[in-house]
């Protein structure tokens, strides 16, 4: 897939992001920095506390593992709005540049109907979690809402898996 083909990639089209206001794609990278960020120094604070003072970080581990599965699930739609999945282009490459839109349509739809089933199943458990006020062990943090944050990323991530190559084939519609 070659890197002008790509929609939404450098083109400064974001929506908002002409009016002054960050892209979507700027919001998303900056919150994913803030949680690798809080992470790192959660880890560091564990590890000296640990090693040089004898006192780790109560719950330290539950906390690393709530933020890297919010940091995930966060970047799931970051990825999408751009575009940048990571794919194997074997068989793809030799086909005609006409049917390149038309394939990434495919499979954005194909996309799309997957992490659909993903959001549902997250929300499911979610919701079963929260039924029986799931928690997590040494601080007891309620972990229904970590679920309810995961399903609305992937059903956002869903979205942009359609939307994204839908506005490049609109594109090219238009130009060509």
């Amino acid at each position: 897939m070659k890197p002008a083909d790509l929609s939404l990639r450098d083109s400064g089209e974001q929506a908002g992001e002409g009016a002054g206001f960050p892209s979507a794609h700027t919001v998303l990278a900056v919150l994913g920095c803030i949680l690798l960020m809080a992470m790192m120094g959660l880890t560091v604070v564990d590890v000296v506390g640990r090693y040089l003072f004898n006192a780790p970080l109560k719950g330290a581990a539950e906390l690393t593992e709530l933020l890297l599965c919010a940091t995930i699930f966060l970047g799931l739609p970051a990825v999408a709005l751009r575009n940048e999945h990571v794919t194997v282009d074997l068989v793809t490459d030799a086909m005609p540049d006409r049917w390149q839109p038309w394939r990434r349509m495919a499979c954005g739809i194909f996309s799309a109907m997957v992490l659909g089933v993903v959001t549902w199943r997250i929300w499911v458990y979610a919701d079963q979690i929260a039924g029986y006020g799931g928690a997590t062990t040494n601080l007891l943090l309620p972990i229904a809402p970590l679920g309810y944050f995961c399903a609305i990323c992937t059903a956002v991530g869903m979205i942009m898996a359609v939307y994204v190559p839908f506005q490049a084939l609109i594109t090219r519609a238009t130009k060509g």
